[in-house]
């Protein structure tokens, strides 16, 4: 049986404690949640590192890195160093995304998940392509049963969950090119799959082997990120009809994946405009029966290339307030090229500032508590405890030490201007007020 059948016997796996006990969380309350589809607990047996967490409804937002070598940047020591830097910095989940060498496809994805101990999670047609363009000489000579391989060899790796684009059909292809969009298909995975699915003329073969992927997915207890290979990549392309064409079609996979004892989530979008973002997670929720999101961004504007992790931790804290359970984090280097060390970082932190700003509009149990303790911190002018309550406390102690004195109780902005001080000294004690 599975965690998520298991968990419908009425059965509190070692998992489900692991992860509830990590958010400080009933058990039992976890656990209907895992039965009902709307947490899930990706913990494949053979991630021998793993410590398992939630993702889903009642539960702290989480955040994902991408990591992974491209054909430029092909070396899988450097994002074993953005995995580390990822974990520091807070990431709840990692993504392994190469496309670069074949030969390091496997040797890194094995290395990432001997080292993490958070989730990890593969988007297995990359792998498929990769390898039948360097075997036939074309992406477009990938076999169904190339990809059904790259599945099963990742989940037997110990891949925790999968991407997988089962959601752009022939159907939803055609209505893209009836609609017409600015910047088409800016998934690599639905850009893969429907070029293969034209070339062919043939139907995606996730969708139509679906009961295949099931099993697969099943026996090696992966959860299914049922992937928004449709999602719009530009403010003019939000919310459109092959968007929504390709959540219907997710929606009714979610039930498939339920039935199956199969752990799934949605993947959404993407760029989307500010008005339009609470929309969009509500209708995900409504269409896929509460499963958990899963989001990219979202990124609320098209011109900030450099500064794409705050768009997108503007469109990630929306989302979230709105019920978003996962958020995908964006760098500095999004649309430009493949991020370095420190902007590994620097998406990771703004994710997690979005995240948390979410668990706070939810009213999440202990998010008010943290603000409140960093308030008092504040008022007392104790700077190492605002240091160690940072989301960043690395970054706000090299500012501390490198614009403030030492002997300063205060800090350079005020100086002896300090409104903190000037409350104290004047109205902290009712007989010395002026």
């Amino acid at each position: 049986m599975t965690i998520m059948e298991r968990a419908a016997a009425g059965e509190i796996t070692s998992e489900i404690l692991r992860a509830a006990r990590r958010e400080s969380l009933d058990p039992e309350t976890l656990r209907r949640g895992v039965a009902a589809g709307r947490v899930v607990v990706p913990a494949n047996p053979a991630h021998g590192t793993l410590d398992p967490l939630a993702i889903g409804e009642g539960t702290a937002t989480k955040v994902n890195a991408n990591l992974g070598t491209s054909v430029d940047f092909p070396a899988p020591e450097r994002e074993l160093e953005k995995l580390r830097v990822a974990l520091e910095a807070g990431a709840t989940a990692v993504m392994d995304l190469s496309t670069g060498r074949r030969e390091d496809f496997r040797l890194l994805r094995r290395a990432i998940l001997e080292r993490s101990p958070v989730p990890v999670g593969t988007v297995p047609v990359y792998q498929a392509t990769v390898d039948a363009l360097e075997e036939r000489g074309s992406m477009v000579e990938l076999t169904a049963e190339d990809l059904f391989q790259a599945i099963e060899e990742q989940a037997d790796d110990g891949v925790d969950f999968m991407t997988v684009h089962c959601g752009v059909t022939l159907e939803t292809v055609e209505r893209l090119r009836r609609e017409g969009r600015v910047a088409d298909i800016v998934s690599r995975g639905g850009a893969f799959l429907t070029g293969w699915m034209l070339h062919h003329d043939r139907e995606n073969p996730l969708y139509e082997q679906f009961d295949r992927l099931l099993e697969i997915a099943r026996a090696h207890e992966v959860t299914l990120s049922l992937g928004d290979g449709l999602r719009p990549g530009c403010l003019a392309d939000a919310t459109d009809r092959a968007q929504v064409q390709e959540l219907l079609i997710l929606g009714e996979l979610v039930d498939r994946c339920r039935r199956a004892g199969v752990q799934v989530m949605v993947e959404g979008p993407g760029h989307v405009p500010l008005d339009q973002v609470a929309a969009n997670v509500q209708l995900q929720k409504s269409v896929c029966h509460g499963a958990p999101f899963y989001v990219l961004g979202p990124l609320v504007t098209d011109v900030a290339p450099g500064y794409d992790h705050i768009t997108s931790a503007i469109g990630g804290a929306l989302a979230g307030a709105a019920g978003a359970d996962f958020l995908c984090y964006v760098t500095p280097a999004e649309h430009l090229g493949l991020p370095s060390l420190e902007d590994v970082r620097d998406g990771v932190v703004a994710a997690r500032i979005a995240a948390h700003a979410a668990d706070l509009a939810k009213g999440l149990p202990g998010a008010r508590e943290w603000d409140l303790a960093m308030a008092r911190a504040r008022k007392a002018l104790d700077w190492e405890g605002q240091i160690r309550l940072a989301i960043d406390g690395e970054k706000a102690r090299r500012y501390r030490r490198e614009r403030t004195p030492d002997d300063e109780t205060g800090c350079s902005m005020c100086g002896p201007y300090c409104a903190m001080e000037v409350v104290d000294r004047y109205l902290g004690k009712p007989g010395e007020r002026c």
